[in-house]
């Protein structure tokens, strides 16, 4: 290819596969992709993996090392560490004042070893060690540090009482450390929340990846530059963005679940679900999560049962997947998974050859000792073992179209699933059915339960299916639910998609009751740093506000491209196109869908059903930016703003036996869409100032207000 072009490359480490793919960075199309065997076992770890699938990127489709403008992986190191005991020991070094406030720190700080699994006695072995703030000498450090590390410990951790308000104490004791060569956390490096103890434990979790961390880090960014790369290295986090290597060498414990993050962000910014529940459909498990307005689903993540201070995405991972084997009983299905045809050594019946499939003998087996023995597979005369999976049911049914990845042969799936059927007394498509219906069961419990907790409007819903089993359970489950869904191209390396997209994200929170102005504009500066200190270009970082009430957190997300920023691959649509997208998002329930309003970046489509007006938002790229069940929007001069808010909060009030509920807001100024959701009027109104002071007081901005209420 004649002269130079952007590549942005994503490399997504899966349990079985490391996928790379590179993308052009102005269309976003897919120039290449590569996949080789997750290196588990090299002494390399997965890193070698993740070189061996760029290498080979690179050098099949011709792309030189100054056109990468952007390089990224995900890694399921972290998590593997922990599922499989590859920890350190480490020592922690706590400090508090004297008195009282001493005598509980003390207490607080001494961690017992940490339990990842009970069963077979997995942990993350601590030593302890503690000195008074008076006594913190470099003397008394360095003694502890010797301590620490003749006691067993590879790593330490400074955690002091208070460490939040200032960090003088524990800077100290990194300081000392990292001259002695010793690997060091510091607790309030992690999370600027308080709570001494799980403040001290996610550190102490995060301390003990950080060698094996390290190490992988060391390799794959040295074999980067080695391929003459000159952009950094950038690592994917749990929660969706992404982080230069310097940063993940501090705090390797934000790579944690950083691979289901990959497929959200794939179906966020490839896909253009700004609304949805997205399915990620692998060959054992199935991850479930949500992206609602644009944004997905956060929560703390647990590691090894323990709450921690880590923003991952809330991901529901689930044991029903494409290759879930089949658990029978005498009268029918009795469950589907959690072992999966592979761990069996079987294949799928469905992309076996047809005419291998000759007398197949019902074997019952327990997949792995301790298993029920009730997994059905089927022994062929040649000797293979075949089962039959989810996807092999749902061929059968006729749910997975040719273009999708599940697609196999169906009847070579009924062949294997006959003597099944005759045996139970039913049909192979009643067999089908029964299989599909207890993973439906599960799906729809999971997708119930995320629905209540994000407040998830059901008319507004929709299923987006990836991962390369995502045809054998999304058809199936939208149309029991009355869901729309969609499959896209390139649903089974979503992943490594989402990595080359990702966005640098960092997160800021503090315990702040009753925030002033002053308050916030200094969490979102020390955010904007946060971002800019882990890749962001600093005129790319936005930053969302959140206020708990209830709490007193107060949270900043800030979010910036790097250096090369990216376009996106439609080009602006027109009033007609955004008002297709409307009507199609809407569905078949709205009528009398209209143009609300609409500015040089944004439309606001709104329509009626009953006594309700549901919203839209549109944006000139033709994402749908938020979804609304009723809402009002209206356009103003920047200058007039605080009274139309004013008058909504009165106007969209719902009065409830016990309570008021409040409208929540969105505002379209500029290019962006910001929103707000508080239970007081004059906190919606300082957060909005800091967002709208600045912009020229005859500017027009669209404001709609959402009416909240809870049935």
């Amino acid at each position: 290819m004649a002269g130079h072009r952007a590549v942005r490359v994503g490399i997504d480490v899966g349990g079985t596969n490391t996928k790379c793919v590179a993308m052009d960075n102005l269309t976003h199309e897919i120039i290449g992709k590569n996949e080789v065997l997750t290196t588990h076992d090299d002494k390399e770890g997965v890193a070698a993996g993740v070189v061996q699938s760029f290498k080979n990127c690179m050098a099949e489709n011709n792309i030189a090392p100054e056109d990468v403008v952007f390089v990224a992986h995900s890694t399921t190191q972290a998590t593997n560490a922990f599922v499989e005991g590859d920890v350190a020991d480490v020592g922690i070094i706590g400090v508090a004042g004297g008195g009282l406030e001493g005598f509980l720190a003390k207490r607080q700080l001494a961690l017992k070893d940490i339990i990842l699994d009970e069963k077979v006695g997995r942990k993350i072995p601590v030593h302890n060690t503690f000195i008074k703030k008076k006594e913190l000498t470099d003397e008394k450090i360095n003694a502890a540090i010797k301590d620490l590390l003749g006691q067993g410990s590879k790593v330490i951790v400074a955690s002091m009482a208070f460490g939040v308000d200032s960090m003088d104490e524990e800077v100290k004791i990194h300081d000392l450390a990292e001259k002695q060569g010793v690997p060091v956390s510091m607790a309030s490096d992690i999370t600027k929340l308080y709570g001494l103890t799980r403040r001290t434990r996610t550190a102490a979790i995060n301390a003990s990846i950080l060698p094996k961390m390290m190490a992988t880090a060391n390799a794959t960014e040295s074999a980067v530059v080695g391929a003459g790369v000159k952009v950094p290295l950038m690592i994917m986090r749990g929660d969706g963005g992404v982080m230069e290597i310097n940063e993940m060498r501090k705090r390797p414990i934000l790579t944690a679940l950083s691979g289901p993050a990959a497929s959200v962000m794939g179906s966020l910014m490839y896909l253009r679900a700004s609304n949805a529940i997205y399915f990620e459909v692998g060959g054992t498990t199935t991850n479930i999560g949500v992206i609602k307005n644009g944004r997905p689903g956060v929560d703390y993540a647990q590691i090894g049962g323990h709450d921690t201070y880590v923003n991952s995405l809330d991901v529901r991972i689930l044991g029903c997947a494409g290759g879930s084997m089949v658990r029978i009983n005498n009268h029918g299905v009795e469950d589907v998974g959690p072992r999966s045809a592979h761990i069996a050594g079987c294949k799928y019946a469905c992309f076996t050859p047809e005419e291998e499939i000759v007398n197949p003998e019902i074997v019952m087996l327990s997949p792995k000792p301790g298993d029920p023995s009730d997994y059905v597979a089927l022994k062929l005369p040649n000797g293979k073992m075949i089962c039959f999976t989810n996807t092999d049911a749902a061929n059968v049914l006729g749910l997975v179209d040719e273009k999708y990845f599940a697609h196999g042969n169906a009847n070579a799936a009924r062949k294997a699933m006959q003597p099944v059927a005759d045996k139970l007394g039913i049909t192979v498509e009643e067999l089908c059915t029964q299989i599909l219906d207890k993973d439906f069961e599960k799906v729809n419990a999971c997708i119930t339960a995320l629905a209540e907790k994000y407040q998830l409007d059901h008319d507004a819903m929709r299923l987006v299916g990836c991962g390369g089993g995502a045809a054998a359970l999304v058809p199936y489950c939208a149309e029991k639910m009355g869901l729309p869904y969609s499959i896209p191209d390139n649903a089974e390396v979503i992943s490594s998609i989402g990595v080359a997209l990702a966005m640098v994200r960092d997160v800021i929170e503090r315990v702040i009751p009753n925030p002033t102005q002053e308050d916030i504009k200094e969490l979102k500066k020390e955010a904007i740093d946060a971002a800019i200190n882990s890749g962001a270009s600093p005129d790319s970082v936005e930053v969302h506000i959140e206020i708990d009430n209830q709490t007193g957190k107060v949270t900043a997300i800030a979010t910036g491209s790097t250096e090369v920023k990216t376009t996106d691959l439609l080009k602006e649509c027109d009033e007609d196109e955004a008002a297709e997208l409307a009507k199609a998002d809407f569905g078949p329930k709205v009528s009398n869908v209209e143009l609300a309003e609409k500015t040089d970046k944004f439309f606001v489509y709104s329509g009626k059903v009953g006594e309700k007006t549901p919203v839209r938002i549109v944006d000139k790229k033709g994402f749908i930016k938020v979804q609304c069940s009723d809402a009002k929007a209206v356009k103003v001069k920047v200058s007039d703003y605080k009274e139309a808010v004013e008058n909504m909060w009165k106007e969209l009030a719902v009065f409830k036996t016990d309570t008021v509920l409040r409208p929540d807001y969105f505002i379209c100024a500029g290019p962006r869409v910001c929103d707000y959701s508080a239970v007081d009027l004059s906190q919606v109104l300082l957060l909005m100032d800091l967002d709208i002071a600045d912009r020229d007081a005859d500017e027009e901005i669209i404001i709609v207000a959402s009416i909240n209420d809870v049935h």
